[in-house]
């Protein structure tokens, strides 16, 4: 008979806490491979960088295909971390400059995992579900942050929120980061403007006076 917390007990919770202490630091290092530039590191370099073997690594995570899932996992726990609430009833130019500013965080710290993600998603199914993911959250956070002007956008209310997910999307981020060089500022720039004029022209409608 195993007396609660006895020794068994104890022996089961060390190694519960050395398998996510060796979880977390792959992730680690994984990552800042990444950060670095090294988009698609094997399994034998990760380890390395981790100072765990390779054969530590499938004991935690299986395969690649599950130290990709555990990967995407880590950066949309640190992208979760960026959010920030914008007040759905602010001055519109209050809106977009503020969830411009969060975009433009959120965006420079998950690009290295999302263009590594874009050289592997083919033969991924973990990475192709994590970019629909994200496509999901972007089109969340749009929808809202912009929910006035998308209602009073009426029939054009579907065109209006694939414009501003659009413009506000990684693929839009790379083509102004790494296709054209522009700086953190000047990008972050090119996309305010960007959804600035797209909903300038977005007029509410002016509330109904109360009827008493």
């Amino acid at each position: 008979m195993t007396i609660e917390g006895g020794p068994e007990r104890r022996q089961t919770d060390g190694r519960v806490a050395r398998r996510q202490r060796t979880r977390h630091t792959v992730l680690e290092a994984h990552a800042a491979l990444m950060a670095a530039g090294h988009l698609t590191p094997t399994a034998a370099e990760i380890a390395d960088a981790a100072h765990v073997s390779v054969r530590t690594l499938w004991t935690v995570f299986g395969d690649m295909e599950g130290l990709f899932r555990a990967t995407t996992d880590y950066w949309f726990a640190n992208d979760e971390q960026l959010r920030r609430q914008i007040d759905p009833g602010a001055p519109l130019a209050v809106r977009v400059a503020a969830f411009c500013a969060e975009r433009v965080r959120r965006l420079e710290s998950i690009a290295p995992a999302a263009r590594a993600a874009g050289l592997l998603e083919h033969r991924s199914a973990a990475l192709r579900e994590s970019r629909r993911g994200h496509v999901r959250r972007v089109v969340e956070d749009v929808e809202r942050v912009f929910a006035t002007e998308l209602v009073a956008s009426g029939a054009q209310r579907a065109v209006l929120l694939d414009a501003l997910v659009a413009a506000t999307s990684f693929n839009a981020w790379s083509l102004l980061r790494d296709d054209l060089g522009r700086t953190v500022d000047d990008a972050g720039a090119a996309m305010s403007r960007a959804v600035g004029v797209l909903l300038a022209d977005v007029r509410p409608a002016p509330a109904r006076a109360r009827r008493d």
